[in-house]
């Protein structure tokens, strides 16, 4: 039996709506966009030209002297250091430790889990600010402010990472576990060698995740670290800001470089972040 033609009313309508949900996709996307558009146009101007009223989109010359500017305000390349070391050691070390979390409370049995497992996730529904103090004190009696490991410990466990752990390990079949006991493992053999390569993506959007919140911290390393070879990207560009003037082509073009790296890690990993969101937030 022939499929019955469809009607040309019904194409148009079809094709209408179509049109219609990409032009609302691509106005949505044009609007997100629009500040690192604006972000990048402006590092390229002169002073003069990003205080005009009303705005001008396009530079009349293009000032590339404002990158170069930014390398004599500040120790940029020194700050980079610092910034990739912090989100290095707080990715590592978050992904070690909420790892073994994670494993303990999706896969171990043992008095209390439930509970300390709901301890855990309370920490989410308390504002981080509250911990400023408290670690401030700790740091400062311990004599590492301004220091790296100031920066790097306080953020080395995140609750919400192993939330999303736990999540991706409750997808994997228990029968995994079963076999690998049969076959002599304990329970760390089993997690190193069964249960971790499986769980990829998870791990690589937990690994974004820490690479994105390290990378743009301000609050913390604000507080902790108060010299200028101590600082990070973010404390750095924040520091330009004046009383009076602010050079915000200079900011601007120091932000531009500052967002490049993590632009390019996410960019690389977007589809490993998405897959890893998909399989291990939406079961639990």
């Amino acid at each position: 039996m022939r499929d019955r033609p469809v009607l040309p009313q019904r194409r148009l309508k079809s094709a209408a709506v179509s049109t219609t949900s990409h032009l609302v996709l691509a106005s949505g996307a044009l609007l997100m966009v629009f500040p690192f558009i604006w972000q990048a146009l402006t590092s390229v101007k002169t002073y003069g030209e990003s205080i005009l009223v009303p705005p001008t989109i396009l530079p009349e010359t293009w000032d590339l002297a404002n990158y170069a500017e930014v390398f004599e305000v500040l120790p940029f390349g020194q700050m980079f250091v610092n910034t990739v070391l912090m989100t290095v050691g707080r990715t590592v070390a978050q992904l070690v430790f909420c790892a073994l979390a994670a494993y303990a409370f999706a896969r171990l049995r043992f008095p209390g889990r439930d509970v300390i497992f709901v301890v855990f996730l309370s920490v989410l529904m308390v504002p981080g600010e509250l911990f400023l103090l408290p670690q401030f004190q700790i740091m400062s009696s311990l004599g590492w402010l301004n220091t790296l490991q100031a920066l790097i410990i306080p953020g080395m466990f995140n609750a919400f990472g192993t939330f999303l752990l736990r999540q991706y390990f409750l997808t994997l079949p228990v029968e995994l576990d079963e076999a690998a006991e049969l076959d002599g493992c304990n329970p760390w053999r089993s997690f190193w060698h069964v249960t971790l390569p499986l769980a990829g993506p998870a791990l690589v959007t937990l690994a974004v995740l820490a690479v994105l919140y390290s990378w743009n911290d301000l609050m913390w390393p604000l507080i902790v670290n108060t010299r200028q070879d101590a600082m990070t990207l973010t404390v750095g560009l924040a520091t330009l800001q004046g009383d009076q003037i602010t050079d915000y082509p200079v900011i601007m073009a120091g932000s531009v470089l500052a967002t490049i790296p993590i632009l390019i890690v996410f960019i690389v990993l977007q589809r490993r972040v998405i897959e890893g969101i998909a399989f291990s937030g939406l079961k639990g």
